[in-house]
């Protein structure tokens, strides 16, 4: 099993980079908002507990499959000691079915961001994000939190950086299945 974290700000790419490794690699990808969207459909609000609550079953009845292994994307604020915890919390989820862990930062300046945060795959995957001018709102609240890591700080031994800006989704992910063999 294989587990790869797709970290990064919001509008940075996770998800389409998610979406062009899952076609190379077999890998299947759960984006964050997959969990999110649908419980907003449902209870017709954010309820968090229920989005943990849902990734949770998730994670852990993909762990026990034979499927070849996921992409999780996340936003982490590595100033956020919680959402150092939560991500450990999902690697012991994997842990025990022997999972090998691989961790992709993308990074993009807020001027790339806010364009794609306008993009059709995006709004058609995350319709909460169809708004554009609320979305851009978010997206520029984001400067509170620290969305980046400094050099050395991801506790992965298979941990890769990636500055998409001038990338391909398709290039990123070719990037990614080449670096660690996927």
């Amino acid at each position: 099993m294989k587990l790869v974290f797709i970290i990064g700000s919001g509008a940075v790419g996770k998800m389409t980079v998610g979406q062009e490794l899952m076609k190379l690699t077999g890998l299947r990808l759960f984006h964050n908002h997959m969990a999110i969207e649908s419980v907003i459909e449902i209870f017709g609000y954010y309820d968090g507990k229920t989005i943990l609550d849902l990734r949770e079953a998730v994670f852990k009845n993909f762990a026990a499959s034979s499927n070849y292994g996921m992409i999780f994307t996340y936003m982490w604020d590595f100033d956020h000691q919680e959402d150092w915890g939560y991500v450990e919390h999902v690697k012991e989820i994997f842990r025990p079915y022997g999972t090998e862990f691989y961790c992709v930062e993308l990074v993009a300046p807020q001027e790339i961001r806010l364009i794609r945060n306008a993009t059709e795959n995006r709004i058609r995957n995350k319709p909460s994000k169809a708004d554009i001018e609320v979305s851009n709102r978010r997206l520029l609240k984001e400067k509170e939190y620290r969305l980046e890591s400094l050099p050395g700080e991801i506790p992965f031994e298979n941990y890769l950086r990636i500055d998409n800006s001038d990338l391909s989704a398709e290039e990123a992910a070719r990037l990614i299945r080449q670096t660690f063999d996927l």
